[in-house]
């Protein structure tokens, strides 16, 4: 009985633990556009400033520089979408092949990609610049679409959903029906694997969508940047959270909370979209085995 309580104890405080370190900067985030920037050092952390405040800080972010944000935020969908989608149609063709096909330098395409899959992403920014550069392509959308559409990620987790999932016995009996290939990973892969493929573009949306080194080295023009990079040029720029704010900058500690905010959204509603149909889909497994 005593080493049950001490459990639910010990299990209880980490909990409370894990709200109070990750919980409490949420609230304040959502909570700092509701203030002024006077406000978010003498109020309460945790205290309600007004709407109306938040309507303003919303009025002066939206507004500043023409409405530079909302340009950034429709290029972050652009360079998101772009290459999920070209992540996607390579990703679940090469991860299918590597698990059903035996063809000569098969494990040393399985071993570079599982190589890949560690290398972090800044070791790789040098050589994808320069690459970029040789065939003219930095400072251009391109410059961040074919850089994130490599997923190696998406390789190894179709082929290993593959290898699980697909017996090479209902492959077989499409084969005797007359299907292709391409038709047997289309229309009886890809309705099996549908979990992996929709937790695979979930994160390669996150990916692509919370990218900040990439789009910082690759694109000069502000009128490319992506909303991560975007925030950055909003800070540096109008010197909010250093607290050097230009005397004509409407930029403020709330509008780039707001800002904050802004970013979070979209992952959100993808994690949102993305849990559902992953539910959705082992339901589903379920009902048909």
């Amino acid at each position: 009985m005593a080493a049950k309580f001490s459990g639910t104890f010990g299990r209880n405080l980490f909990l409370v633990g894990a709200i109070v370190m990750f919980g409490f900067p949420i609230v304040w985030l959502l909570l700092a556009p509701t203030k002024t920037a006077t406000e978010l050092s003498t109020l309460n952390p945790f205290a309600f400033g007004s709407w109306s405040q938040f309507g303003l800080a919303a009025q002066h972010l939206f507004s500043y520089q023409g409405g530079i944000v909302w340009r950034w935020i429709g290029n972050s969908i652009f360079y998101t979408a772009a290459s999920l989608v070209l992540a996607l149609a390579t990703a679940i063709p090469a991860g299918y092949a590597l698990a059903k096909f035996r063809f000569r330098g098969r494990t040393a395409v399985l071993f570079t990609t599982l190589i890949t899959m560690i290398v972090p992403p800044a070791a790789l920014i040098l050589p994808l610049y320069l690459e970029m550069s040789v065939v003219q392509l930095t400072n251009t959308p391109w410059s961040i679409i074919l850089p994130l559409s490599f997923y190696p990620f998406g390789v190894y987790m179709i082929y290993l959903f593959a290898t699980a999932s697909m017996p090479d016995s209902l492959i077989e009996a499409a084969r005797l029906d007359g299907c292709g290939e391409l038709r047997i990973m289309m229309q009886i892969f890809a309705p099996i694997a549908r979990p992996a493929i929709i937790m695979i573009a979930f994160f390669a949306i996150v990916a692509s969508w919370t990218s900040f080194f990439l789009p910082y080295i690759m694109l000069t023009d502000p009128n490319l940047a992506t909303v991560q990079s975007g925030l950055q040029l909003l800070v540096s720029g109008t010197g909010a959270i250093r607290g050097d704010v230009p005397v004509n900058s409407s930029i403020k500690a709330p509008e780039v909370a707001l800002a904050a905010i802004v970013t979070i959204l979209p992952i959100l509603a993808a994690f949102l979209f993305a849990q559902k149909h992953l539910v959705a889909g082992q339901i589903a497994g379920a009902e048909k085995g």
